[in-house]
């Protein structure tokens, strides 16, 4: 039987569709798959690399990494959303409730709202921005982990970090994210990522809080599947199919906050 073979952008658009499914493949496996030389998939990798369309690693290729702004510039853009975002997220937190509140522009909206309704909160972060916020209310107990401090994240992160939130329990952990996919969630860094896992682990539920820019964005640390998140709070409807299909599996629900309400 003859084999067909296929056109350099049709090669270039099935190895595109296949890093949506897959994590990461191998450029030895790509070559079997399609029918080329390696040397041949090495090309049409390193041309889709430069059009921003994926990410090179040993021996084979990635989903393109978000390169994410510093937490000084992000706190300048959609703030609008961030403020309508937390003010829905505030709907699924009661007074006197243990949190674990990791970092993200979005997160730091939701701090400030939480201070100024609710009480008696024990709050437990990795941002001394969302402790500062939250001390502002008197009733509340704050709690900032130790480790190393990351300037361009605002946070700490590494071992001591992870250690301390294995060592505790909440009732939520409420966390940003850089990207939203079909898989899950994902952050810009990779230490940071694990930061946030060790969070969820210590929550009896996980919150994410994000806007509707970070759909289909991928980030290096994919650092928690849909099945272990509960909630996602987000300012317009996932309309990113593929997403939809990982939260319906996930079987996570979804807030879709707006100005003037918010929907469940």
């Amino acid at each position: 039987m003859k084999t067909i073979k296929l056109t350099k952008p049709e090669r270039q658009k099935l190895i595109t569709d296949k890093l949506k499914e897959y994590p990461a493949l191998r450029v030895s496996e790509l070559s079997q798959d399609i029918g080329v030389s390696t040397e041949t998939i090495r090309r049409d990798l390193d041309e889709l690399e430069s059009l921003g369309l994926i990410s090179r690693t040993y021996g084979g290729a990635a989903p393109a990494i978000t390169k994410e702004p510093s937490f000084k510039q992000r706190e300048m853009v959609n703030v609008k959303q961030y403020e309508i975002i937390a003010r829905a997220t505030c709907h699924y937190i009661n007074d006197g409730e243990v949190l674990a509140i990791g970092s993200s522009v979005t997160t730091l909206q939701v701090a400030v709202r939480l201070a100024a309704e609710k009480r008696d909160l024990t709050v437990f972060t990795d941002s001394y921005a969302i402790a500062s916020a939250l001390s502002s209310n008197p009733t509340f107990k704050v709690h900032v982990c130790p480790g190393l401090y990351n300037d361009d994240e605002n946070c700490v992160f590494g071992p001591e970090s992870i250690n301390y939130f294995s060592k505790i329990y909440v009732n939520k952990a409420i966390l940003g994210a850089t990207g939203l996919n079909q898989i899950g969630v994902s952050n810009v860094d990779l230490e940071i990522g694990e930061t946030y896992k060790a969070m969820a682990r210590s929550a009896s539920e996980t919150i994410i809080v994000a806007d509707s820019s970070k759909i289909s964005k991928n980030a290096v640390s994919l650092f928690l599947p849909w099945n272990q998140i509960s909630r996602l709070i987000i300012d317009k409807p996932p309309f990113d199919e593929e997403l939809t299909v990982g939260l319906k599996h996930g079987k996570v629900d979804v807030t879709i906050a707006t100005e003037s309400s918010w929907s469940f």
